[in-house]
């Protein structure tokens, strides 16, 4: 019998387009809902009507233009330097600033924008045999996985528990003669709180050390937080000293995926970001970013997005967006036994349980059932568990409804109990190293905890719980070992 469809990408023979669309949206079914207001993590939807059907119209008029060459595609080179432009200008840059000359490039998402913010760091400094990157332990991880890219030293510093950023005096001390980036972030994605970005620059700066803003969440966000009274403190480039931000314009522009912008306060800054390579009898290779070939399609979805919006629509959902996080704030408040790991001062909602008997992760089993997913924090060298929420304009008619689901699952989580993994699997995650980990026991952990087979289980409270018992490097490889048992091919 020839093949002619089924779960194989390549088919004997072809399929009719429309059955090939109705295969996609029968995968898609199984998965989280990008729309509505329930999802908490990983999109980001403003709730505006049309405005997906503009981004993908924009996107399908130059999904096949090549960012390879400028020169060949010069409309890809106009709406980057647009994007550029208006990202400047929206983070304290451009004519008539203390930044006028800052320039910048756009990049597929957060983490290359910052893998490129450390590349550039590291390769102006041609001298350094061990370059090293200063970054508060609440920065992106993308820093970690640049550094490990890179082969640049990462040197933590600590935040404080109650306050969840770091002190200066200790980002001062971490910086040494081979610092060659300093970070900060506006705000931390985990718990949403701003560091001291005007004190981590001037130390920096007083060092002769470049300081990069990881404004990737919030870059789109604080300064329309700010125009509506919201007391955001200096982060941009009206900081002296900031060397370098990055803004993700898939996140709080509400671009679809994958765009961020990477800006410099100037060309100098920039330079050495580039890669160039003429020793090969091929084409001249020069790019700005990671990828060589880059497809216009997300940059013009981009553009359309942010004409189409204006400062005034943007304006609307930051003010939208700012009375949802309020409301989800006292959502939790309302809750015996949960509270506000942090007051909230951008767009996100994180909270812990202080009560031993509400497990969390057995709360966000609950609240998924419920058809609310959030995200789960593991406790991490004295701060606690906790659940992040982010919050976009599609959250706000949905705010009356989580109050009470948010109960109703708490309620429920306390019904549950803790979740209680036998005393011997908890005694091997507390003494086991990566290098004993074997094929065998690493299957036997997984079906145990309902894993393998392609697919997640529906409740990921065991998981986590068994997760949050392992030391760090054991977590990750345990965390590399699942996530591979799910990522098996289909033949």
């Amino acid at each position: 019998m020839t093949e002619t469809a089924g779960t194989g990408a390549l088919p004997v023979e072809g399929v009719p387009a429309a059955r090939v669309l109705d295969e996609i949206r029968a995968l898609r079914a199984g998965d989280r809902p990008t729309h509505g207001g329930r999802l908490f993590a990983y999109v980001y939807d403003p709730g505006v009507a049309g405005l997906d059907e503009l981004a993908q119209a924009a996107y399908a008029e130059s999904a096949h233009v090549n960012g390879l060459d400028p020169t060949a595609f010069p409309s890809l080179l106009t709406m980057e330097n647009a994007l550029v432009g208006a990202a400047a200008r929206l983070l304290g840059g451009g004519p008539g600033t203390s930044a006028p000359d800052v320039v910048g490039s756009v990049t597929s998402g957060g983490t290359e924008s910052l893998i490129l913010a450390v590349k550039a760091a590291r390769d102006a400094r041609p001298d350094l045999a061990e370059p090293r990157i200063v970054v508060p332990v609440s920065g992106h991880a993308a820093f970690a996985k640049a550094a490990h890219y890179l082969r640049v030293a990462l040197d933590p510093v600590p935040v404080d528990p109650v306050t969840l950023r770091p002190a200066v005096a200790d980002v001062a001390a971490a910086i040494r003669p081979e610092t060659v980036l300093v970070v900060a972030s506006a705000p931390s994605y985990a718990h949403g709180v701003i560091d001291p970005v005007a004190e981590i620059a001037a130390v920096a700066a007083a060092a002769g050390v470049r300081c990069h803003v990881d404004a990737c969440f919030g870059g789109w966000a604080l300064p329309w937080l700010r125009r509506l009274g919201a007391p955001v403190p200096p982060f941009d480039f009206a900081v002296p000293g900031v060397t370098s931000i990055s803004a993700d314009l898939h996140k709080y522009a509400y671009a679809p995926k994958g765009v961020s912008v990477l800006l410099h306060r100037d060309p100098g800054l920039r330079a050495p970001q580039f890669f160039a390579y003429a020793d090969w009898p091929g084409y001249t290779m020069v790019n700005p970013v990671i990828a060589s070939t880059r497809s216009g399609g997300p940059i013009a979805a981009a553009y359309a997005t942010l004409r189409h919006l204006g400062e005034d629509g943007y304006l609307r959902l930051a003010a939208v967006t700012r009375d949802a996080v309020a409301g989800l704030a006292d959502a939790v408040r309302a809750v015996d036994g949960l509270r506000l790991l942090a007051e909230p001062e951008s767009t996100v909602v994180c909270f812990t349980a202080d009560d031993p008997a509400l497990d969390l992760f057995v709360l966000v089993d609950e609240l998924t059932a419920r058809g609310w997913h959030t995200q789960p924090q593991l406790a991490y060298a004295g701060l606690p568990a906790s659940v992040h929420l982010t919050v976009t304009a599609a959250v706000a008619p949905r705010v009356a409804e989580f109050g009470p689901a948010l109960a109703e699952a708490a309620a429920a989580a306390r019904a549950a109990g803790p979740v209680v993994l036998p005393p011997e699997l908890l005694a091997l995650a507390g003494s086991l190293t990566p290098e004993a980990l074997t094929p065998d026991l690493i299957a036997g952990l997984a079906a145990g905890l309902g894993l393998g087979g392609g697919a997640a289980p529906d409740r990921m409270a065991a998981v986590n719980t068994l997760l949050q018992a392992a030391p760090v490097r054991l977590r990750e490889r345990l965390l590399v070992e699942f996530v591979g048992l799910l990522q098996r091919p289909t033949w």
